[in-house]
């Protein structure tokens, strides 16, 4: 038995769908309320908890040989900031224990490529690199930072895990519109009139979970596979987004200094009247001051991973989107 915390999100509902299609037995955990409806419900085993909630989680657990966690709240802003760490850390650490006390012959803990950048870079590979609290941006970025802290010392002890960390995914099952799809979908709707530009890595989601599973199979413990694929800054995504959605680049690039009162001022908005998601994060703008470029050869040729083409993720992302009823 294979367990899969956050099976129904984004990156989790293509990687059930794959362990799947090679005849594995599934169990999903997701948190209550969580829609599920898009998950082959009468081939999987649907557990309903809190990673927050230790005895559940090991209930979950039991008798799975192999656990992938990817549960965690990806999100940059939250009303009660705290909850970051009780989600991404703490829940992390009830995972990881519950697979490991209940035999778990490999474990697989995504991490996020978030973490990676720092205003001084670091020399040597990101499969190796071992980052500074002091390099991380709001509480997102540090309650991953203290999950993988975390992880990595129970890999020194001996524990059986695997840590990948995923670029910026895109493509389509991104049911839940985590931020880059939000603002993805704004823009192919005419509703982005500015954007600030920065760099990232893009690989489709389908991919990652390819990379997952391979890193299951092939990974090894204490190392950080990163799962990338392609550089762009935000003009070009939107470009080839554009060219399949049929929109032209915003007219306004927007200064940073400009973007950051906005973030301000929107999550100021968020805290104290709507506890709405803010139209922009404070975490978010100062991220795109980091270069967020990275080579992810050296992972993808240990694990034999091949991502496809971006624009073919593109053209499957807005169709998906059609699909949705989103544009």
């Amino acid at each position: 038995m294979i367990l899969v915390t956050g099976g129904a999100g984004f990156l989790g509902s293509h990687l059930v769908t794959q362990l799947l299609d090679t005849g594995q037995s599934v169990r999903v955990l997701e948190q209550p309320g969580a829609c599920v409806d898009h998950l082959p419900l009468d081939r999987i085993e649907l557990v309903s908890a809190d990673i927050r909630d230790e005895p559940a989680v090991r209930e979950a657990a039991r008798d799975c040989e192999y656990v992938y966690h990817l549960a965690a709240d990806p999100n940059l802003w939250r009303r009660d900031r705290w909850e970051f760490d009780s989600i991404n850390r703490l829940g992390t650490i009830h995972v990881m224990r519950a697979a490991l006390d209940n035999g778990a012959k490999r474990i697989l803990y995504t991490s996020t490529e978030s973490i990676l950048s720092s205003p001084n870079p670091y020399g040597g590979a990101v499969e190796t690199r071992r980052l500074k609290e002091s390099d991380m941006l709001g509480q997102y970025c540090l309650s991953k930072f203290h999950a993988e802290q975390a992880v990595f010392r129970m890999v020194e002890e001996g524990a059986p895990i695997v840590v990948v960390s995923p670029t910026l995914p895109v493509g389509p099952g991104d049911r839940r519109q985590t931020p880059p799809t939000r603002m993805s979908v704004a823009f192919c709707k005419g509703e982005l009139p500015a954007y600030l530009n920065c760099s990232f890595n893009l690989i489709d989601a389908r991919d990652v979970a390819t990379g997952m599973i391979l890193a299951m199979k092939k990974g090894r413990a204490g190392i950080r596979y990163l799962l990338g694929g392609e550089n762009f800054f935000l003009s070009d995504w939107l470009g080839i987004l554009g060219e399949e959605a049929k929109r032209p680049l915003p007219r306004w690039k927007v200064p940073y200094s400009f973007a950051l009162l906005v973030a301000w001022c929107s999550e100021v908005w968020a805290d104290y009247v709507s506890g709405k998601m803010p139209l922009a994060t404070i975490t978010g703008v100062r991220l795109t001051r980091r270069n967020m470029f990275f080579d992810p050869s050296v992972s993808l040729n240990e694990l034999g991973l091949h991502p496809r083409p971006i624009r073919e993720s593109a053209r499957d992302t807005v169709t998906w989107y059609r699909s949705q009823g989103w544009l």
